[in-house]
């Protein structure tokens, strides 16, 4: 079948649209001037100087440890909250589903301004402990709506059967169960871990003065001006999620090649 030019021409439009901030970031991270306006140079100075700025690296190991921890909590408690409501009949069970979107469907600011009154009622300090917390809150939620989509096609006849030849419970799950549904886990990993990163308002209400994350320090960057080291960062993060994201797809081609096996 033909490609109409038009389909072509609007397919290029998109991704460039897409793709073009990303690849100023890149460029201008080799250039000479401190100065985002002009490219006058090539250079590899900025990936070496940003080593030595202190603020920028506490910010961005902030990010890195809120993320990671936000992600594995979430991820583990979204997974076992998608199994038990696809598993499990109760009285309070389309309530519990329907309740997961309203931190999804409900403006941001509004959930970060919810975290901040609870926290502030109970006189709790913030710190990276509220942080990671209130990510786990707004990131578990897509969690469980990956994992119960993978769910939905399941055949529970595969547990019934590890049963059946001697597997109690917990080892039909880690050995059964788990592993069919490891493609949507890691899905909703991958999407937490996201959203975690890229925060900038829930993190806003809810961080404590020694845990600054890397999306806050670069917005309060913004009035006088992102130093290119900045966007040194900002490349290495790329090429970082470049491959988790290239890791994760081949993980997950090779589980779903093996379950068709």
């Amino acid at each position: 079948m033909k490609k109409k030019p038009f389909s072509v021409i609007y397919a290029c439009l998109v991704y460039i649209f897409l793709y073009l901030p990303i690849a100023v970031v890149i460029a201008f991270s080799f250039n000479t001037s401190k100065m985002n306006v002009v490219f006058e140079g090539f250079t590899f100075d900025w990936y070496i100087s940003m080593w030595s700025n202190t603020l920028l690296m506490d910010a961005f190991k902030n990010t890195l440890i809120v993320a990671v921890a936000s992600t594995l909590i979430s991820t583990i408690l979204g997974t076992l909250c998608a199994v038990g409501l696809n598993r499990f009949e109760f009285k309070l069970k389309e309530t519990i589903s329907s309740a997961l979107y309203i931190p999804i469907v409900i403006p941001e600011l509004v959930f970060a301004i919810a975290m901040l009154i609870l926290f502030s009622s109970m006189n709790i300090t913030m710190n990276m402990v509220t942080l990671i917390i209130s990510h786990v809150t707004f990131s578990m939620p897509f969690v469980v709506i990956t994992v119960r989509s993978r769910l939905a096609g399941y055949d529970r006849s595969i547990e019934e059967a590890a049963r059946d030849l001697g597997a109690n419970e917990l080892r039909t799950f880690f050995r059964v169960t788990l592993p069919m549904i490891m493609p949507g886990v890691l899905s909703g990993a991958m999407l937490a871990l996201t959203l975690s990163l890229d925060d900038v308002v829930v993190s806003f209400f809810t961080a404590g003065v020694n845990s600054q994350t890397l999306p806050l320090r670069i917005l309060s960057m913004v009035k006088k001006g992102i130093s290119p080291d900045v966007n040194a960062l900002s490349t290495l993060i790329i090429l970082g999620s470049v491959i988790l994201l290239v890791g994760s797809t081949l993980i997950q081609n090779k589980l779903e090649k093996r379950e068709e096996m």
